[in-house]
């Protein structure tokens, strides 16, 4: 049986948990509709105005520790916050729940005064508050925290805060209902002494409870924001605030720094870890910076999946991307963002994780998709990722794959270019569009006699027809351009080139049921396809499926060895742990350590070897 108090109440309620709080606003409505305007004295209002500032809050300091491209340098541990830990703190703003319906019972019990007996400020109440936080609160959580790290206690209410080594500003509030009533205590007693002695207002609630969470999230931001120089500069001021390196030795060790925010009290307790201060110092210097080795360099699809990053919403980056309706307030923020990286952003690090104890990086290139087909951008474009390959040769990385458009032979020959323009670079620049054919030949069933494919003179559309004709399979390849088509035809040993066929039509394809997509299909041309095909693909973005007497196949990806770790966001629509196959294929090159650059066409030679290396390395199609 459960220990009391060691799960939350509404945990099967799942997202229907925020109904909690529906008689607040229930109130508030009620309130409204009798003053004939919004209720600015209501308690109800004020309530749920906080538990939404309360949230922002927290929400600022999630986005703040995840902008990599600010806080790299500064991280206390380096790795990152992977699904399972995700998954673990979902439900850390219960504690703001809790909170808000213990400050609703209190205000509508008999002893609280109406708001419009109370001050907007008072001064006084804030020394008070001051006063009681360090006189009640601070003690009083320290030797609580303290109790909780003894058995039973901590297997049964503390384990699981302390079940990642890796802080994070949302773990600050996640905990069982027992530590959160320890941290309401905390929170509470300097309110109400201030309240008590006539002193209390409006504004000391919100700034005590604003600043209380504000530096329980600093601290758990896993991000030192304080110079070492202040703390030399004024040594007290170490025994009265505490940082997140400080907050992260207490998370791993367990046996120290157990203090609410002022470290005075792990001093008189004799509990301050001795290498708090030094450490600090070292990560605020950079001590934990590491150069990545394989940099994954992408770009923005469009103004709705650029806020489908770590560090805008948890809820959203932590699973594949969709166009979801909560999103669309933010689209004004997101289409000013688009402006402001156009004019004045250069490539950025967005996401990071850790493969056999070597730093790979997603970088991005801030163009959105329609950027890259606006023929004046072109060369802007090119000299973002010019710039990004230079940097990236610079400081160390070992290979950097291209993604998507950012490899687009129109724009650059796949890579070519800056191979051409820069012969002695050290980075190996990949288009991993060798693993991409391997993950979408290797879809297509053993036994198939022939195939439809559209898109048949691009890139990955001639190594697809190439690598097929070899084993006998005929190839309906969909081009207007003879030229083309004879030229990739001329490609194939002579013995094999009676297997690739050119139709500028889709009746031919009536018969065959596999078709390679590269390119977009209307409904009208899917109709074409016989029932039970299916529908290979490798055009961005995907087809949409009209027919339900067909199949649809994703657009090719791998999973990650399992080995992976601080994986933590989703690539665009690709399912958790699984990235592009040109993602992947960088990654290989990498841990293969091939010396060669992969650019321009795809040697179709290389297709099998480089499908076994990915399978070896514990990549496994998704």
């Amino acid at each position: 049986m459960a220990a009391p108090l060691s799960s939350w109440p509404w945990a099967s309620l799942r997202v229907y948990k925020y109904f909690l709080l529906a008689p607040l606003a229930w109130k508030v409505g009620q309130e409204w509709l009798e003053q004939g305007g919004a209720p600015l004295w209501s308690p109800w209002l004020h309530l749920l105005l906080l538990f939404s500032a309360r949230g922002l809050t927290y929400q600022f300091w999630f986005s703040y520790s995840n902008m990599l491209f600010l806080t790299r340098r500064r991280r206390v541990v380096p790795d990152g916050v992977d699904f399972r830990q995700i998954d673990h703190e979902w439900d850390w703003d219960n504690l703001l729940i809790l909170q808000t319906l213990i400050g609703a019972s209190v205000v509508n019990g008999p002893l609280a005064p109406g708001l419009e007996h109370v001050r907007m400020w008072d001064p006084r109440g804030l020394a008070i508050a001051l006063l009681l936080h360090v006189g009640f609160s601070e003690p009083v959580f320290y030797w609580a925290h303290r109790a909780l790290h003894r058995a039973p206690f901590f297997g049964q209410y503390h384990a699981a805060h302390h079940s990642t080594t890796v802080t994070h500003p949302l773990t600050a509030a996640f905990g069982t209902p027992l530590e959160a009533l320890l941290l309401t205590l905390a929170m509470g007693v300097p309110l109400a002494g201030a309240f008590l002695v006539g002193a209390g207002s409006i504004g000391l609630v919100y700034v005590y409870l604003l600043a209380f969470d504000y530096l329980r999230s600093m601290g758990y931001s896993n991000v030192e924001v304080v110079s070492h120089r202040v703390f030399q500069a004024v040594p007290p001021l170490r025994y009265i605030i505490y940082t997140p390196t400080y907050v992260s030795l207490h998370h791993r060790e367990k046996d120290s720094n157990f203090c609410l925010f002022m470290p005075l009290f792990d001093l008189l307790g004799g509990t301050l870890n001795s290498k708090s201060w030094q450490l600090q110092k070292e990560i605020y210097q950079g001590k934990n910076d590491v150069v990545p080795e394989f940099v994954f360099l992408a770009h923005v699809v469009d103004i709705m999946s650029s806020m489908h990053v770590p560090f805008v919403l948890r809820s959203i980056s932590s699973v594949p991307f969709e166009n979801h309706l909560v999103l669309l307030p933010f689209w004004p923020v997101a289409f000013t963002g688009m402006l402001l990286m156009w004019c004045l952003s250069k490539t950025f690090v967005v996401s990071s994780y850790c493969l056999r104890g070597r730093i790979h990086q997603t970088w991005t290139v801030p163009r959105y998709g329609f950027q890259y087909f606006i023929p004046a951008a072109k060369k802007g474009i090119n000299t973002q990722i010019e710039l990004a390959i230079v940097r990236a040769d610079r400081i160390g990385v070992k290979v950097l794959s291209l993604a998507a458009l950012n490899k687009n032979e129109a724009l650059n020959g796949g890579g070519t270019l800056f191979v051409e323009r820069h012969p002695d670079l050290r980075v190996r620049v990949v288009h991993g569009n060798t693993l991409t054919a391997a993950v979408i030949l290797n879809e297509i069933p053993s036994n198939t006699k022939d195939v439809f494919l559209t898109g048949a003179t691009s890139k990955l559309g001639r190594a697809i027809a190439l690598y097929l004709c070899r084993k006998k399979i005929k190839v309906m390849m969909l081009t207007m351009s003879s030229e083309r088509f004879l030229k990739i035809q001329r490609e194939a040993p002579p013995e094999f080139q009676q297997y690739l066929v050119q139709v500028t039509k889709y009746q031919p394809a009536q018969n065959c049921k596999t078709w390679l997509v590269g390119k977009w299909l209307s409904p009208r041309e899917q109709r074409w396809a016989a029932p039970g095909t299916h529908f290979h693909q490798f055009v961005v973005p995907p087809i949409i499926g009209f027919r339900r007497d067909c199949t649809y196949g994703k657009l090719a990806a791998m999973r990650l060895p399992k080995d992976v770790q601080g994986v933590g966001s989703c690539e665009y629509t690709m399912e958790r742990g699984v990235v592009h196959a040109c993602h992947a294929g960088g990654v290989v090159h990498f841990l293969e350590g091939w010396e060669h650059h992969e650019v321009g066409a795809i040697d179709v030679d290389r297709i099998d070897v480089v499908w076994k290396a990915a399978l070896k390395h514990g990549f496994t199609p998704s």
